[in-house]
């Protein structure tokens, strides 16, 4: 039996993540680190409400065999550069600290399309220096997922968001060869690809959106 951690439970792949957790056998215990709690009740659920910008006082807690990272915010939720550096850098480094101290042996992370240290945009440049640091933790199986834009419903509003969802669904057709990788990605499917990958060992370390969706229609 295995033990699961799961930071961004309470958001959309996070929360789907847990459901499909809660329901295999291989998992008798979820540990949820959140600053809100999922409302969930379940036996194999062991939640941890915190800060999670103090994510390193809680090493003693932070025990199990593998870490799902599922955290993330985007630029208009999260327009301040700072708070979100913290967020989409921050809090998947300092659980790959962790990870690394208490020796869990496996951390998968979503990360994004496109994420580069040395890009001259913001986003993608957040995303490629969690990365290079997550790597860096020397976790012995590392898995950094890189999706495209994310479907699927979300609770909170995002104006634009959801316009460019209805374009990419509109649009995904005409997305063939070299710009296939660029389809929007249902987050179930994610889901599903971090699942198989922890238990199953990957060749690469990043896992592409069209990857993903292949392991994904693998595991059903």
């Amino acid at each position: 039996m295995k033990m699961a951690i799961i930071l961004g439970a309470t958001g959309l792949t996070g929360g789907i993540l847990l459901q499909k957790l809660l329901q295999d056998s291989r998992y008798d215990k979820i540990k949820i680190f959140s600053r809100s709690s999922t409302g969930l009740k379940n036996d194999k659920i062991e939640e941890h409400l915190i800060d999670l910008f103090e994510l390193e006082k809680y090493q003693a807690e932070f025990t199990g065999d593998e870490v799902h990272c599922c955290i993330g915010t985007t630029q208009a939720k999260t327009p301040d550069e700072e708070t979100y550096h913290k967020i989409d850098y921050g809090i998947p480094v300092a659980a790959a600290k962790l990870a690394n101290k208490n020796q869990i042996p496996r951390f998968l992370v979503i990360s994004a399309l496109g994420a580069d240290p040395e890009s001259r945009f913001f986003y993608n440049r957040t995303k490629g220096e969690m990365e290079r640091d997550v790597i860096a933790q020397n976790i012995p199986e590392t898995y950094i997922f890189q999706p495209s834009l994310i479907g699927g419903k979300r609770e909170e509003k995002r104006p634009f968001e959801a316009v460019w969802k209805k374009v990419m669904k509109l649009g995904d057709h005409l997305l063939v060869g070299p710009f296939k990788k660029y389809r929007s990605i249902h987050p179930d499917k994610i889901a599903d690809a971090m699942i198989y990958v922890a238990n199953h060992k990957y060749a690469a370390i990043r896992i592409k959106s069209k990857e993903i969706k292949e392991i994904a229609d693998s595991f059903r």
